[in-house]
């Protein structure tokens, strides 16, 4: 159930990340081409020239940025590299030419990342365009005569929406070798994955279209609920600047559809927490971009959109962390991190009605996705039982769980909790203690809501099977509602149908996923809530693409069953069902 935590700009691996074609800059470099002598300040100050370096028979150049999700997956590869080839008379060389990439910042990106080369910041992004390049993390191979024998991809590992258990070439390596063997090198140019370097812009000051009036309530609206310091979203998009600095992502990920995320067929279900861009905000965007980004007057920015300073629920009324602090490995292990479950007894003196639940990650960077369990007293805690349903969860691009008055769920006195996490190492060590924020209800509900999955174990994929199908059903044994829905699957998952068919036999799509992305787990809520009367049955249908066509395939040669592992596969619909309190009782 691995979620690269790539993103809000569609990368990746968070949530789950790219920029419109260089506006400024010299046309693309011919290979072969030479590179003068540039100098630049690393980030301690020092001044480093490329000249220093004419004792070495090659010279890695990798443009590099702090902030795009796919440069930073591709980090701990740099590291390795720079270790592979040390004592071979290669040199390394990182340059910085975003223009949102402080002096500090980039210090700090390259201290955590533990990048053993220099790193030099290149203002005004001159050296990137004498090198025509355009995207982060973005390398260059120069000869002895310092040739650009070789531009693009580090390998192929990771890319927008794609992560392959491992590279199947080595771009980087392999030209590094065969220039320090003096041969020709085989493969000269790939296409690069990753973000589009920050360069200056020349702006308008007033226009049709204008930041302050027009573009700055998009953002308010539809980014900054993810794009704010501390959320999801890689990077912020609060300010005139941080817009300007990142517009050609924006309109790439928007003109592509990427972003903002929202994978339902539109021609089914209306959805509370629908993300889509409407069209007329998207061809604002576009167009302000296109026309010079005018910025207006500041008289007319909008206030600052207001967001809670810690909890989105609002202040709990309880805080239950894990009982201990887990140790995640740098690396992953063979056969991967098995799900840690952890158990908490509740002390509540009564029943408990939870009208609001928010789950957090001790090391978001490590915890892919995390559910609470809750086990009421003298039950054996199964998961995917309705007798222990979820209380809450976090995975990367969800929100919390919120509910309206007089809807809730039941914690009954003396139950225990479940914490169930699921690890992903991320080349760092690092320690996580987890933990969820709970609001009660005032008083019991009318609605009694739970969590719970309609799922199918017994499955077994073909090897090279593009279009397994998988179902699963529920019947609803009294009348009830769906608050929610959430397709799960793993690498393999292609699409998710989710139909009811009612008591007279009438079929209905409820909602449908045409392309199901691993990196995006989202509860989709209905509005209003489905009305389910008894005898209802729901459908789940869902497609697995096993052949080597899905670069995401951990291994098309093999039979995949269901397992915790991402390379395992999973089928789960998950739900938010709901009953009327008081019949329930009768």
């Amino acid at each position: 159930m691995k979620i690269l935590r790539l993103f809000l700009f569609g990368f990746v691996i968070a949530s789950p990340i790219v920029f419109f074609a260089v506006r400024a800059g010299e046309a693309p470099k011919g290979r072969g081409d030479s590179i003068a002598d540039f100098t630049l300040k690393d980030v301690e100050g020092r001044t480093v020239s490329l000249s220093q370096f004419k004792d070495k028979n090659a010279v890695v150049v990798l443009f590099l940025g702090t902030e795009c999700p796919i440069n930073n997956y591709f980090a701990p590869r740099l590291v390795e590299l720079h270790k592979e080839f040390a004592g071979q008379s290669v040199q390394f060389l990182g340059i910085n030419s975003n223009r949102q990439d402080t002096a500090a910042e980039i210090a700090a990106h390259a201290k955590k990342y533990a990048l053993p080369f220099p790193v030099l910041r290149d203002e005004h992004n001159v050296i990137a365009d004498r090198f025509a390049a355009k995207r982060t993390p973005e390398a260059f191979v120069l000869d002895a005569e310092r040739r650009i024998r070789y531009q693009g991809r580090i390998d192929d590992q990771y890319g927008i929406d794609i992560q392959r258990a491992k590279p199947t070439r080595r771009d980087l390596a392999e030209a590094l070798k065969e220039v320090l063997a003096g041969k020709e090198v085989a493969v000269r140019q790939t296409k690069v994955a990753g973000c589009l370097i920050g360069r200056d812009s020349k702006t308008k000051a007033d226009g049709a279209i204008t930041f302050a009036k027009h573009v700055a309530p998009i953002f308010q609206k539809h980014c900054q609920e993810c794009h704010r310091p501390g959320q999801i979203g890689p990077m912020a998009l609060l300010s005139y600047d941080d817009a300007v600095s990142w517009a050609g992502m924006i309109h790439e990920v928007v003109s592509d559809g990427r972003m903002p995320p929202w994978h339902a067929d539109p021609r089914f279900g209306k959805f509370l927490n629908d993300r889509s861009l409407p069209k007329h905000d998207r061809e604002t965007l576009l167009a302000w971009i296109d026309q010079g980004m005018p910025r207006g007057q500041e008289k007319d920015d909008p206030p600052p959109r207001q967001f809670p300073a810690d909890w989105k629920i609002g202040k709990p009324d309880v805080i239950i962390h894990m009982p201990v602090e887990f140790d995640v490995p740098a690396q992953m292990p063979k056969g991967g991190v098995p799900y840690k479950h952890y158990t908490v007894q509740t002390d509540f003196d009564e029943d408990k009605w939870v009208e609001r639940a928010e789950a957090k990650a001790g090391a978001p960077e490590v915890v892919h996705h995390m559910l609470v369990f809750i086990v009421p007293p003298g039950v054996r805690f199964v998961p995917g039982s309705p007798e222990t349903p979820v209380l809450t969860g976090m995975a990367p691009g969800e929100q919390p769980f919120l509910l309206k008055p007089g809807v809730a769920k039941l914690i009954p006195k003396g139950s225990r909790l479940i914490f169930q996490l699921h690890y992903t190492p991320n080349g760092t060590a690092q320690k996580d203690r987890s933990y969820i924020g709970l609001v009660f209800a005032k008083a019991p509900p009318r609605i009694k809501v739970n969590t719970q999955p309609v799922f199918n174990l017994f499955f077994r994929i073909p090897a090279g099977d593009d279009n397994y199908q998988v179902e699963a059903t529920h019947t609803f044994a009294q009348d009830g509602y769906i608050l929610g829905m959430m397709p799960h699957m793993h690498l393999r998952g292609k699409d998710f149908k989710i139909q009811a068919i009612y008591p007279d036999q009438r079929e209905e799509t409820l909602l449908f996923v045409p392309r199901f992305n691993f990196n995006w787990q989202v509860v989709f809520r209905p509005e209003p809530p489905l009305v389910m009367p008894k005898g209802t049955r729901i459908h789940c249908i869902a497609h697995f693409d096993n052949s080597k066509n899905n670069p995401n395939n951990p291994n098309p040669q093999a039979a995949v069953t269901w397992g915790d592992q991402t390379w395992q596969e999973m089928m789960i619909g998950w739900f938010d069902f709901a009953y009327d309190h008081k019949e329930e009782k009768n």
